[in-house]
Formats: C-alpha cells, structure tokens, sequence
C-alpha cells in the first residue's frame, strides 16, 4: 500500500515538472511567434500619401453618410418596401465613415476644408435625386459607388505596389500592420460598395430618367469632390 502511494505521488510530481515545462515552451513559443517584426521607417512621400488617403476616404466616406441620409429622409416612409434596402446601404456608411474618423484622429490627419461642403452637397444630392424618383436616387447610387469603387481600387493599387518595406533582420520585405491593416479596410468598404451599386441596378437605376445626365453628372461632381478633398 506504502509503495502505491509512494509511486502515486512520484507519477503526480512527474506529471507536475512536465505539465510546467510544456507550459513554459508554449508561452515561449507563443513570444517568438507574436514578436513583432520590424520594418524600414517610410520616406516622407509615403507618409504624406497614407495621410492623404485617410483625409480623401473619410471626406468620402461623410459624404456617402449624408447622399444616404437624404435619400432614406425622402424615400423611407413613401416606399416602404426600400426602407430596409437604404438603411442597410447607410448603416454600412456610417460604419465607414465611423473607422476613417478613428483613423485620422489617431493618425493626426488633418480633415479636408471642404467637408462642410460636403455635407450640405451630399444630403442635396440624396434628396434631390430621391425627389425625382426612387429610380433617380438608385441612379444617385450606381454613379456614386461605381467612382468610388474604382477610386478604392487605384489606391489598394499604390498601397501594395509602393509600401513594400525591407525588415529590419534582412529577413526580406513586407507590410507594416498599420498598412495592412489600412489595405484590409480599404478592401472591405470597396466590395460594400460594390454591393451598394449591384442593389441600385437591381433596383432598375437604368430606368432613370434622364439616366445618362443623372449618372455622368454625377459621377464628374464625384471626382471633383474627391480631388478637391485630397488637396484641400
């Protein structure tokens, strides 16, 4: 009986010591996989690229918030049947522009001048197509997402040909977790609008009248907006 137990507590104590040492190796494991890799600091260039993509997304971004906001103030209650359509499509805004707020604030990016402008511009452009017709405001919104989905797609472009960074042990190249992550976003908002501008079509956007001046007229205010916003 002495002996059983006496094997007992020693299997006990074994199982103890090993237990810590597994322990220890997984935690130190876990340190050399989480260490955090070190990049070359970026030229001047980049950083005042970076700044200006979060000034021009979030000014977007706000402007996105307001067109939605007039369209879903004049629709909402007349049309019934598109009032969960338009305040999924504004949700997914609010939540782009919510994350493009945070990052100028942490990153200290100064807001465009213009976003007043853009505020009163975008809600009337919402509302005022809205008035024409639930059409004129999908029209609104194949225009607007189609410019912006292909401006998202020409800065994914710049961001993963141009911030490829050498690591700090030769070890090669790659992203900071700021960039990465900044590309994910980027990502992410232009398939939302991507999906934003198939519900306008779905919705008979083409059947707008006057489709073509609503469309290109509004897609030429749409650059101008962007280029005034990433400069002032």
């Amino acid at each position: 009986m002495m002996i059983r137990n006496t094997v007992t507590k020693s299997s006990k104590r074994s199982f103890s010591v090993l237990s810590s040492l597994k322990a220890t190796e997984q935690s130190s494991s876990k340190t050399k996989s989480t260490k955090e890799v070190k990049y070359e600091n970026l030229s001047e260039a980049q950083r005042a690229y970076l700044s200006r993509v979060i000034r021009v997304d979030q000014a977007g971004e706000l402007g996105a918030n307001y067109i939605y906001a007039g369209q879903y103030f004049i629709l909402a209650n007349k049309y019934p049947h598109l009032k969960p359509v338009l305040k999924h499509m504004w949700e997914q805004e609010i939540h782009h522009h919510n994350t493009f707020n945070n990052l100028q604030i942490k990153n200290r990016v100064r807001p465009s001048l213009l976003t007043p402008f853009w505020k009163v511009g975008a809600f009337a452009m919402g509302a005022g197509t809205a008035l024409i017709s639930p059409r004129a405001a999908m029209a609104c919104t194949e225009a607007v997402e189609t410019v912006i989905g292909g401006h998202y797609n020409e800065q994914l472009r710049c961001l993963n040909n141009q911030y490829n960074l050498d690591k700090s042990d030769n070890s090669g190249v790659g992203q900071t977790e700021e960039v990465k992550s900044l590309i994910a976003n980027i990502k992410q908002f232009r398939d939302d609008e991507l999906e934003h501008l198939n519900t306008a079509i779905e919705h008979d956007s083409h059947l707008a009248v006057p489709y073509y001046l609503l469309t290109e007229s509004i897609k030429g205010i749409c650059r101008v907006a962007i280029w005034g916003a990433e400069r002032i």
